[in-house]
């Protein structure tokens, strides 16, 4: 095997990719600073058993696992930051009150999620603790949409539904596991066929609510139809109530609803958004509100948020324009050293053109360049 081949789906990222992904990450974490969000660094590799905590089983298969030659217990490459996130909030920053909290750092995965993903996306993400209301939902939302906007997306559309439903519906049978994982799967192909083979020894109100749900999603009449044909119960009617109430704040953002879309239903306790755009195959950010991720860790509080992959972001935008730089000679003179030493001090990037180097393409558009001029070294435009 060549020494410069890569693992499947692992890529290296070159200069002007690298520097999209870079910009458009400071500029995203400046976004969450405005809202009030605090930035936390978590680490690589954690122990298996805080990282995998009430994340269900879905990111254990994800997750990488090796033994520590220190301890010799087994460790975890994260697959995901919010069990790391919920961790800080509970043991470290122990605050009684709300915490927002965002990240941003490489995650890897044992598998890709989609044929052409990366194992090792470049996580973003931000999350609410201590505040159960419907208002820290609507600012989850409300920030992954300003994130996007900073990278330019055009016209995102948001995909709500909402973990409570099923679970509602679900709530006075027991079913054994296997019976039920089939559920959710049928749920998520939307396979009405196979779900009446499930459910066929069901209650009838029970099994004919899973069956009504397939054939729900689209715009806002969904809501309407849910009223009217899903079961009659506490957690169906305020679920539907608090999708209409997120709804109703995203202004002009195109809104649909899908209410059989189990994405992360063993992570998600309630309220749960994708947000899509026309040049991306796959969601761009996910989110929404699951308050059992501290539990494992004493404190089972609140929480709310979202997270996206910097990499897939950058593919689904224009490339951004070559930054403006200065070129400049490369002589042993302190004069120009000092000149040059000057403008970078000034936030200019100024490059030296490296003898027999004087056409060589990078980066950066020199639009202007240093010249020698009446014994001054002066900056010209070319």
């Amino acid at each position: 095997m060549s020494a410069w081949l890569l693992p499947d789906h692992i890529a290296d990222v070159l200069p002007s990719e690298a520097r999209h992904i870079e910009e458009l990450r400071r500029e995203l974490l400046d976004t969450a600073r405005s809202y009030g969000y605090e930035l936390v660094i978590p680490p690589l590799l954690e122990h298996l058993e805080s990282l995998l905590s009430g994340a269900g089983s879905t990111l254990g298969l994800q997750t990488f696992k090796l033994v520590d030659q220190l301890s010799g217990r087994t460790l975890g490459l994260r697959a995901d930051s919010t069990p790391q996130v919920a961790r800080i909030d509970a043991h470290l920053l122990n605050r009684s009150g709300v915490a927002r909290l965002c990240y941003c750092g490489p995650v890897l995965h044992a598998r890709p999620a989609a044929p052409h993903a990366t194992r090792e996306p470049l996580q973003l993400g931000a999350e609410i603790y201590g505040h159960a209301g419907l208002e820290a939902d609507i600012e989850v939302l409300n920030l992954a949409l300003d994130c996007l906007k900073t990278a330019q997306v055009q016209k995102p559309s948001v995909d709500l539904a909402d973990a409570r439903l099923v679970k509602a519906i679900l709530a006075d049978v027991t079913l054994p596991a296997a019976q039920l994982t089939a559920i959710y799967a049928a749920l998520a192909a939307k396979d009405r066929p196979e779900l009446a083979l499930l459910t066929h020894d069901l209650p009838q109100p029970v099994r004919q609510g899973l069956l009504t749900l397939v054939q729900l999603y689209g715009d806002a009449s969904v809501l309407v139809e849910a009223e009217k044909s899903l079961p009659s119960l506490d957690g169906v009617h305020d679920a539907l109530h608090n999708l209409k109430h997120l709804a109703d704040h995203l202004g002009a953002v195109q809104v649909t609803f899908d209410l059989s879309d189990m994405q992360g239903y063993a992570y998600y306790t309630g309220a749960r958004f994708s947000v899509y755009a026309e040049t991306a195959s796959a969601a761009l950010v996910r989110g929404g509100r699951y308050n059992q991720v501290g539990a494992v860790f004493g404190r089972k509080r609140p929480a709310a948020g979202f997270s996206l992959d910097l990499k897939s972001l950058v593919a689904a935008v224009e490339p951004r324009p070559l930054r403006a730089a200065i070129r400049a000679p490369w002589r042993d003179e302190p004069a120009l050293a000092q000149a040059i030493a000057a403008l970078r001090a000034q936030g200019e990037v100024v490059v030296c053109e490296l003898p027999g180097h004087d056409h060589e393409v990078d980066e950066f558009h020199c639009d202007r360049v240093l010249r020698l001029q009446d014994g001054q070294w002066r900056v010209q435009t070319i």
